[in-house]
C-alpha cells in the first residue's frame, strides 16, 4: 500500500488522521538561514581555538566552510543550473566541519596525555567549544539527511523517515501537515550529546543509529576525559 495514499478500507477518521500526520505529506519549504546560522557559530568558535588545538592555522577551515556556505547562500549551483549539485556541496561542508571539530578533539586528548603543561582555563574552554561544534554539526547531519534532507522533505514522494518524532505518533498534538525543522534535529543533537542516549526522539535506520552512536562518544569523551581533567587542574 502506498505511504501517501490511505486504502479503501480505512475509516474516515484514520484517513483524518494520516493527513495530518508528518510522514507522507509533503513539508513546507525550509530556509538555509538557520542551519546557515549554525555553520557559522561553528567556524567562530573554531576560530576562537588556541592553535595547538587546530590543524594548520586555525583559519583555514573557517575559510573554507564561508566560502562553500556563501555558494549554497547565494544560490549558485541553481543560477548555473547546478541544482544536483546543491545537497553534495552540503553535506561536504557538514563534512568539513565534523572533521575540523573531530581534529580538535583528537589534538586536545593528546595534548592532555602527553603534553607537560596544561592550562585548566584553556582546556575547559577548548572541551566546551568542541562540544558545542559536536551538537552543531550533528543537528546539521540529522537535519541534512533525514527523508532525504531538506528539499526531499518538501516532497509527497520522500523517503522513509528516519527519525521518529513525537508528532509523527500524536499528529493531533501538532498542526496539520507539520514536518521538523532545524530547530528540532538540533534539539535532539542536544539531548542526545546530553543523555548519550535518544530522549523523545528515536532513530529508526541505521545510519540514523549510527550517527548518534557517534555523536555520543565524542560527547562522553569531551566531557569524561578532557573537562573532567581541565577541572581537576583548575581545583588547588
Amino acid at each position: 500500500m502506498s505511504t501517501t495514499e490511505p486504502g479503501p478500507q480505512e475509516r474516515p477518521k484514520e484517513r483524518a488522521e494520516r493527513k495530518r500526520a508528518a510522514w507522507g505529506t509533503p513539508a513546507p519549504e525550509e530556509p538555509r538561514l538557520q542551519a546557515s546560522a549554525a555553520i557559522a557559530v561553528a567556524a567562530v568558535l573554531y576560530l576562537t581555538l588556541p592553535g595547538k588545538y587546530t590543524l594548520g592555522p586555525g583559519w583555514i577551515f573557517p575559510a573554507l566552510e564561508v566560502i562553500v556556505l556563501l555558494v549554497l547562500t547565494l544560490g549558485l549551483p541553481r543560477r548555473l543550473g547546478l541544482d544536483h549539485l546543491t545537497r553534495p556541496v552540503a553535506i561536504g561542508l557538514i563534512a568539513i566541519v565534523n572533521i575540523a571539530n573531530l581534529t580538535s578533539l583528537a589534538l586536545l586528548v593528546q595534548r592532555l596525555l602527553h603534553g607537560k603543561h596544561t592550562v585548566g582555563p584553556e582546556l575547559l574552554y577548548s572541551a566546551i567549544s568542541i562540544w558545542v561544534t559536536n551538537v552543531i554539526v550533528f543537528g546539521l547531519w540529522y537535519w541534512e539527511l533525514d527523508r532525504g534532507g531538506p528539499e526531499a522533505r518538501c516532497r509527497a514522494t520522500h523517503p522513509q523517515p528516519d527519525f521518529l518524532f513525537p508528532q509523527m505518533v500524536t499528529p493531533g498534538a501538532a498542526p496539520a501537515g507539520w514536518s521538523p525543522v532545524f530547530v528540532d534535529y538540533l534539539y535532539v543533537a542536544f539531548t542526545n550529546a546530553t543523555a548519550f542516549s535518544p530522549t523523545d526522539t528515536m532513530p529508526l535506520t541505521a545510519w540514523a543509529k549510527s550517527l548518534m552512536l557517534v555523536e555520543s562518544i565524542v560527547s562522553l569523551l569531551t566531557i569524561t576525559l578532557v573537562a573532567a581533567r581541565a577541572i581537576n587542574i583548575l581545583t588547588p
